[in-house]
């Protein structure tokens, strides 16, 4: 396990050198370790160094993991596809989603958020890249479905998500996350109260964190190669 708490030290040293190269504080960007596949001893090891988010995308594996670790103040944020059927567990158990891509998934989780947790915290999932293979919703159907998001009781809209088209090419990676951030500065200019970009991953942060991302989902940097059966 101390692999693990090595890779958390160097996965804050790219965050806080990435913020360094932006003018911005270390403290503007949230780290999410994406746990998917990977056991609660491993969530276990990077707590042991201050890591409180983690990212799951498979609904019945987190929840044996919460339970697992229920002894630990964590915050837990769903990042994957939602299914209908899935939205109760995921209203009741998760702090975060970060997948939202329509309005009748929208309701089902305002409808199962237990009236005596806060709000849950959202954000839209945005198809930058124009893959037809993605979730998320194209970029000029954000507004709307963000409208009808705000109006749901149980819910709190915090801004978008977005996981482009891998490339190596550091333009490309910037022009897909500037795509992000213009549409939630459109969105705040209408009147919405949204704070969070989720957007950056391991091998695209830097190019996150200089478009502004406020919080970066990171897998393989600290956990290694997930396993493929899951993934």
């Amino acid at each position: 396990m101390a692999t693990i708490q090595n890779n958390m030290q160097a996965v804050k040293a790219r965050i806080a050198a990435a913020c360094s190269a932006s003018g911005r504080p270390e403290s503007s960007v949230r780290l999410v370790a994406v746990s998917k596949t990977h056991p609660a001893e491993s969530i276990r090891a990077a707590v042991s160094v201050g890591q409180r988010d983690f990212g799951e995308n498979y609904v019945q594996e987190a929840l044996v993991k919460i339970g697992a670790l229920a002894d630990l103040a964590l915050v837990w944020h769903f990042i994957g596809p939602i299914q209908s059927n899935k939205a109760r567990p995921i209203a009741e158990s998760f702090h975060w989603v970060h997948s939202l891509d329509r309005e009748k998934i929208a309701t089902r989780l305002s409808e199962a958020r237990p009236g005596n947790l806060p709000p849950l915290n959202v954000c839209i999932e945005v198809n930058v890249s124009g893959e037809p293979s993605k979730s998320g919703v194209a970029p000029q159907a954000v507004a709307g479905l963000a409208r009808q998001t705000c109006a749901l009781p149980r819910l709190r809209l915090r801004g978008l998500m977005a996981i482009p088209e891998p490339t190596s090419d550091i333009r490309l990676q910037r022009r897909q996350f500037r795509t992000l951030r213009e549409l939630k500065d459109e969105l705040v200019r209408s009147g919405l109260d949204l704070d969070t970009l989720s957007m950056g991953m391991s091998a695209d942060m830097e190019a996150a964190i200089a478009e502004g991302s406020t919080m970066v989902r990171i897998g393989t940097a600290i956990f290694g190669p997930r396993d493929n059966a899951r993934a």
